[in-house]
């Protein structure tokens, strides 16, 4: 595990993110978005809630005060931080990437249309009123939502529109983490900090192909340092 460069333990939030550069071989990042700085990173061969419970705890061991946390949403990982008392802060951006996974960048519905724009008011709006417009959507389409379709050949009923409901359910899963930021003015809504030092990661990597992953490994903590 790298040591912590270059920073006087202190008060900060916390970024964290992996990025990967095969199935099995990747970085975790713990970025302090005030400092500009990547504080700590592991190897990892996949993410773990582990790995960043234990990231966290290494600093706040090195005497850091996290003030807060912002995450893509790995399942377990934003309770995980509630259990321990941090706050905890769902990306927006992952947000709106998880509903149009489901619903696709050009809903075909118009119930798919609506719930993908209202997820882009994320950052524009607050708790009481995204909670509000969220509960109207579910009313104005609840039996939309309800259709089911027989299948023939598994003798069952489906959700006609399953993933429109995966989409819905997700947000509401995610609720109690998408407006931590607003009681907090140092914490980012976002995890685009660290995404775009992966993506520079990634361009300076691909100029040495040919390196064995030992050595991309001395790389990428020259550059993440």
């Amino acid at each position: 595990m790298p040591p912590i460069y270059f920073v006087e333990p202190q008060k900060t939030p916390l970024v964290i993110d992996a990025t990967f550069f095969s199935r099995t071989s990747g970085v975790l990042v713990f970025r302090s978005p005030t400092l500009k700085k990547n504080l700590i990173w592991y190897e990892i061969e996949s993410e773990k809630i582990e790995d960043y419970e234990r990231g966290v705890l290494e600093l706040m061991d090195s005497e850091f005060e996290i003030t807060g946390i912002t995450v893509d949403g790995k399942p377990g990982v934003l309770k995980r931080f509630n259990e321990m008392k941090i706050p905890a802060q769902m990306c927006h951006f992952h947000m709106l990437c998880i509903v149009t996974r489901y619903t696709t960048k050009r809903p075909r519905l118009p119930a798919a249309r609506e719930l993908r724009q209202l997820t882009k008011l994320l950052s524009k709006t607050d708790q009481e009123s995204f909670e509000y417009w969220l509960k109207g959507w579910r009313t104005k389409w609840n039996d939309f939502l309800n259709e089911k379709t027989w299948d023939e050949e598994k003798r069952r009923w489906w959700f006609t529109h399953k993933r429109l409901r995966q989409a819905y359910r997700s947000l509401v899963r995610h609720l109690p983490y998408l407006f931590t930021y607003h009681h907090h003015p140092d914490m980012p809504n976002t995890t685009n900090s660290l995404d775009g030092s992966f993506s520079h990661l990634k361009d300076r990597l691909r100029v040495h192909r040919g390196l064995r992953w030992s050595r991309k490994l001395k790389l990428i903590d020259e550059l993440l340092r």
